[in-house]
């Protein structure tokens, strides 16, 4: 008996040509018993949409390391909440978000406000993303002998 893992899927901003940071979360949620889907760098809204609908996605990670992120994910984030509701899982938004430096709490609530179920920012968001993490279901999967 086997009992599904998780489902992340893990994208960017279409304009986010990085892809190492969406291999380091990809390592890091399959560390942690999650299977992942990676749509790589300058991910277009529509194969975001597309991906949730295709599949049973336990969570949408989105980071991005250009600085663009406070200007480009309110779209992307109506996007998913244009989702039929059965499809739409909960959305984490990470990296930097702005072009000067670190935003700050008010935009981190902003962000929450719009709809993000967190933004993981600054020195401690790997920690705090993992610690999100824990508060999923992962059960191990059992083979048969």
């Amino acid at each position: 008996m086997s009992t599904r893992p998780p489902v992340a899927v893990v994208a960017t901003i279409s304009s986010d040509a990085h892809t190492w940071n969406l291999v380091y979360l990809q390592l890091v949620l399959e560390e942690r018993g999650w299977q992942v889907i990676n749509l790589g760098s300058c991910t277009p809204t529509d194969l975001v949409v597309e991906s949730l609908m295709a599949s049973d996605v336990d969570l949408l990670v989105v980071s991005t390391v250009n600085g663009h992120g406070l200007l480009e994910v309110p779209a992307l984030l109506d996007a998913v909440h244009e989702v039929p509701e059965r499809f739409r899982p909960p959305v984490v938004l990470g990296g930097k978000l702005g072009t000067r430096g670190e935003i700050g709490d008010g935009e981190v609530q902003r962000l929450r406000d719009m709809g993000f179920a967190d933004v993981f920012v600054g020195e401690t968001a790997v920690d705090t993303f993992c610690s999100y993490l824990s508060g999923f279901a992962v059960a191990p999967t059992a083979t048969a002998a």
